[in-house]
């Protein structure tokens, strides 16, 4: 009896032993995401090669871009967007692939269809070539939300699928940058207050986010727009010193996040069934840009890789050789925070540091809803 115990014993000991050894040898039960899909909408913060196929000059398909993510892919930064390290920290095993390539069961994990120096005014970026608009995007969506019907067999069991999901919209900075702040393109600064033209935007918003809502989608993270004053190409044209921000830019700014964030308080009334939350991007850079060292930054006004004053003339050129210290460096170009800097944004956005950063909520409670 005592052998026959030792050897089951033994057996069993053996069995463990070999789990754990499978176990540290990497073979881990996957987990599975947080949410079953994340949709993304947005511009040039988030593309992530929606614009290599159009006839753009907002295009990023080249060498240093994506120095540090192993090559160029179309997104504007040396390594990760924001949305990369949100789909992370969502548990996603691969990132959220572009509406101009994704395919068949890809798009049950959600779709990314942002486009540089897209806007919520249609005209919007116009000066740089195509791009996808917001009300674009929308339509992109529907088309695949046609698809999600058929790959998953009726409408009723998409919708149930699609309420879970995530989608983040981060609209509004070019309707600044590439539209009311370019006078000699766009009449827009002529025709509007500051305090009109984001009246004007958040009603074009509102529009796309009730599409977005009649087509499955419940639960919402709206991006406020960043601080546009303090980018290396708002301080090498309108900055004295080149160091302090600059602050009718960065007003402007300040007028649409509180509409949006008024917005969100609407939303929530009227959709019962949905959650609406806003990020607020614009107070985060400003802790950045305010206490660089507590994040590992050293340099804040000048662009990692760009010409001019502040690198903030153009974007990258061709081939241009960036920084080396990457990673001290809040922002890539001249328009475009850093990898380090995304990575910052999308924790504060996903847990909250602050009761400032979200309102009311961040993304983690979102994704548990």
């Amino acid at each position: 009896m005592v052998v026959r115990s030792m050897e089951s014993y033994l057996r069993k000991w053996c069995l463990v032993s070999v789990w754990v050894l499978l176990l540290g040898l990497g073979f881990k039960v996957k987990a599975e995401p947080q949410v079953p899909c994340y949709f993304i909408f947005g511009d040039s913060l988030v593309d992530n090669g929606n614009n290599n196929r159009l006839r753009s000059i907002a295009r990023a398909d080249y060498f240093p871009y994506g120095i540090d993510f192993g090559g160029p892919t179309g997104r504007f930064s040396n390594g990760k967007t924001t949305v990369d390290v949100l789909t992370e920290l969502l548990g996603f095993d691969n990132y959220i692939p572009a509406y101009s390539t994704v395919s068949g069961q890809q798009i049950l994990q959600g779709v990314n269809y942002a486009s540089a120096a897209a806007g919520i005014r249609e005209e919007t970026g116009a000066q740089l070539g195509q791009r996808i608009t917001f009300s674009g995007q929308v339509e992109n969506y529907k088309n695949t939300v046609a698809a999600v019907v058929e790959l998953l067999g009726d409408a009723n069991t998409a919708a149930d699928y699609l309420r879970r999901c995530i989608y983040s919209v981060g609209m509004g900075s070019n309707d600044y940058l590439n539209n009311y702040f370019m006078p000699q393109f766009y009449p827009t600064s002529r025709l509007y207050t500051p305090e009109q033209y984001a009246d004007d935007l958040i009603s074009r918003y509102r529009e796309q986010l009730n599409a977005l809502y009649n087509y499955g989608a419940r639960k919402f993270a709206l991006v406020g727009i960043g601080a546009i004053g303090c980018s290396p190409n708002a301080l090498a044209q309108g900055s004295p010193d080149g160091t302090t921000c600059v602050e009718r830019i960065n007003s402007a700014n300040r007028i649409f996040n509180s509409r949006l964030i008024s917005m969100v308080q609407q939303l929530n009334n009227e959709h019962s069934d949905a959650r609406f939350t806003y990020i607020n991007a614009y107070g985060a850079f400003q802790d950045i840009i305010a206490n660089p060292s507590a994040y590992g930054f050293t340099v804040t006004n000048t662009a990692c890789c760009g010409i001019g004053r502040n690198g903030g003339q153009l974007t990258c050129l061709p081939g241009q050789p960036p920084c080396l210290n990457r990673d001290e460096y809040v922002f890539w170009d001249a328009f475009h925070p850093s990898a380090a800097a995304n990575t910052v944004i999308a924790q504060r956005s996903y847990n909250a540091q602050r009761s400032s950063d979200v309102n009311p909520i961040d993304i983690s409670q979102l994704a548990q809803l």
